[in-house]
C-alpha cells in the first residue's frame, strides 16, 4: 500500500440499472469544482512548482485558448494526460446533405490519456458507505449539443438520469429549476416537463441568459401512491453553462 498517494471518497447508492436491491454502485465525494486558478496555486503552493500561481494561469489559459483555436479546425489534440476531439451529432438523410446547425451540431469529446492512465494505480477508494437515498441525479445530457453536465441550450431538452426523480405532490416548490449565481431560481413549467419518471426526466429548458447554472429538483416522490409530507431537495454539485 506505499504506493497509495492519493485517495478518493465515494458513498454507494441502490444500482438503478438492475433488479436486484443488494447491488450497489459508488459515487465519488466531490470536495468541490476547482477552476484553473486554484490548481495553479496548489502547484506553486503543494508541488512547490517554480514559477508564480499568476503566470502558471496565464499561460495554461494561453495553451487552453490555443487549444480550443485548433480544435474548431479539426485537429485533435493529444496532451499526453487527456486526448480531444471534434465530433459531429446528427443524421445527413443524403450523400448530398450539407451541414445545417438546426439539425446538426459540433461537440468536443475529452478522454483520459496515457499520462492520467498511468497515476491510476497510485489511487485508492475510501467507500464511506450507504449515501443518502434522497434524489438522486447521476448525469445530465443537453440534447442539442450531447454535452453531458457542461452546456444548457434554451429552449431545448435535457435528460436527466438518477433515482427518484420524479416530480410529484401539491408543494409550491415541487418542480424542475435552473439557479443562477446569485441563487435565483429559473423555474420549469410544469408543462415543460416531458418525461417524469423516477429514474429519467426530461424537460424543455426555459430561456435562459449566458452564466452558471445549478440544476435543482424539489419532490415529494415517495414510491408508493402516498406522497413524503416534506418535500426533498437536491442540489446537484455540476455547474452548467449558458454560452
Amino acid at each position: 500500500m506505499d504506493s497509495i498517494l492519493n485517495r478518493i471518497k465515494a458513498n454507494l447508492y441502490e444500482n438503478l440499472l438492475t433488479e436486484n436491491p443488494n447491488d450497489f454502485t459508488a459515487k465519488v465525494i466531490s470536495e468541490r469544482t476547482l477552476t484553473v486558478a486554484d490548481i495553479c496555486k496548489a502547484a506553486v503552493n503543494r508541488a512547490k512548482a517554480p514559477t508564480t500561481a499568476e503566470a502558471m494561469e496565464h499561460n495554461t489559459m494561453l495553451f487552453l485558448k490555443e487549444m480550443a483555436y485548433q480544435l474548431m479546425n479539426g485537429y485533435a489534440v493529444n496532451a499526453e494526460y487527456f486526448t480531444a476531439s471534434a465530433q459531429i451529432r446528427g443524421v445527413f438523410n443524403n450523400a448530398r446533405e450539407t451541414f445545417n446547425p438546426k439539425k446538426h451540431s459540433v461537440l468536443f469529446r475529452f478522454n483520459q490519456g496515457a499520462l492520467l492512465r498511468r497515476e491510476l494505480p497510485s489511487v485508492t477508494v475510501q467507500i464511506m458507505g450507504v449515501g443518502e437515498t434522497g434524489i438522486i441525479i447521476s448525469h445530465a445530457v443537453d440534447q442539442k449539443t450531447g454535452s453531458v453536465n457542461d452546456l444548457l441550450t434554451p429552449g431545448g431538452t435535457l435528460k436527466i438520469r438518477g433515482g427518484k426523480l420524479k416530480i410529484a405532490g401539491d408543494h409550491p416548490d415541487a418542480g424542475i429549476a435552473f439557479e443562477d449565481e446569485a441563487g435565483t431560481p429559473f423555474k420549469v413549467e410544469e408543462r415543460d416537463i416531458i418525461v417524469n419518471n423516477p429514474a429519467e426526466l426530461i424537460v424543455q429548458i426555459p430561456a435562459l441568459i449566458p452564466g452558471k447554472y445549478r440544476l435543482v429538483i424539489n419532490s415529494q416522490f415517495s414510491g408508493s401512491s402516498t406522497p413524503l409530507k416534506d418535500i426533498r431537495t437536491a442540489v446537484y454539485e455540476k455547474v452548467f453553462t449558458v454560452e
